[in-house]
């Protein structure tokens, strides 16, 4: 057989197996995607605590806090000083779609927080914004695992029955991680740091999923992202799934106000008067929101609390790393740490 000849047939058998190995990884990826659904039986989602962390103002430290398995009681709400401190939304719009719940696992304990899908450059995936403790336990060096995005879980809360889908029973259905990205900066740290409060930003890569296995964004919409951070007294407003008490972790609850700082921090982290409570941790926070559609542009996330101050959220400042952290996630294949 002449050289020319064998390197057609060697080019032909290689591109003729092309399709098989494409269709190998959609079908691992099918394969994982249903695992993780399958996992979170309605018995694991309730044993399922919120992954929050507050500054215990005796011991001088950010630690997590602990909470026992279960919803707490109703939700809070009301005003402050013309601001809202924790109300139920009730508003709809694209921030009742964008805004979702978090289900996963560290080690052999189960975990809630809350995310926002962000706008991106990804083709066939989605990405959401949360906390980076969300998704990694910089205390143990490891990623979290069996990560789900269930978006607007206020307006079908799974029944926790003992038999039965959770996801099916959910409005939309959920979405599972392919890839969780977090900045060294908070991956890096021993614990909750100061240097990791500044990095309590992370972003997390979502393929199909849902009721009709299609894609998030395309779906339900996107909300947008700026990495500069914004002065004293701009209006601001949060919104998360708390789950500790006096909340529910079934409701779509938010916050709204001027913005300050946190002078413990060096007013290097903003400061909201909210009261909601762990679970929240990772929701959204939005600059220039347009209360009649739901709508605005992302700017820090639910972060840290003071044990002596349950009326005040702490987030922090997006910026260069942020920005690092983004374009990471929108070109990530595997869980990254950046840089």
């Amino acid at each position: 057989m002449s050289r020319v000849r064998r390197v057609l047939v060697a080019f032909v058998m290689v591109f003729a197996a092309l399709p098989v190995l494409v269709g190998a990884g959609g079908d691992a990826a099918r394969s994982e995607h249903q695992r993780i659904i399958d996992f979170w039986t309605p018995e694991r989602v309730a044993q399922a605590v919120p992954r929050e962390i507050v500054f215990n103002v005796n011991s001088g430290r950010f630690e997590p806090a602990h909470h026992n398995p279960g919803h707490g009681g109703g939700p809070g709400g009301g005003g402050n000083g013309g601001g809202v401190t924790g109300a139920s939304w009730t508003g709809g719009g694209t921030v009742a779609e964008t805004t979702g719940k978090v289900l996963f696992a560290l080690g052999s304990s189960f975990f809630v927080c809350s995310a926002s899908l962000v706008q991106d450059s990804r083709s066939g995936e989605s990405l959401v914004l949360t906390a980076g403790h969300c998704v990694y336990d910089n205390e143990n060096n490891r990623f979290a695992t069996n990560w789900m995005f269930i978006p607007n879980y206020d307006a079908a809360p799974a029944p926790l029955t003992t038999s039965g889908s959770f996801c099916a029973a959910t409005l939309y259905g959920c979405w599972t991680a392919e890839s969780l990205v977090v900045h060294t900066g908070f991956a890096s740290e021993p614990g909750f740091t100061g240097n990791a409060i500044l990095h309590d930003f992370a972003f997390a890569v979502l393929g199909d999923g849902g009721h009709d296995a299609g894609t998030l964004a395309e779906s339900l919409g996107t909300q947008g992202i700026v990495f500069t951070d914004v002065s004293k007294g701009t209006p601001v407003h949060a919104f998360g799934y708390p789950h500790a008490a006096p909340y529910t972790g079934i409701d779509l609850v938010y916050c709204a106000g001027g913005v300050n700082f946190d002078n413990r921090l060096f007013r290097l982290t903003y400061k909201l008067g909210c009261n909601m409570t762990g679970g929240a941790s990772g929701g959204p926070w939005f600059q220039g929101f347009d209360e009649e559609i739901g709508q605005g542009t992302l700017i820090s996330v639910n972060s840290y609390k003071y044990s002596n101050d349950a009326n005040s959220m702490y987030g922090p400042k997006f910026n260069s790393d942020t920005q690092d952290v983004y374009n990471s996630a929108n070109s990530a294949s595997g869980n990254t740490i950046v840089p």
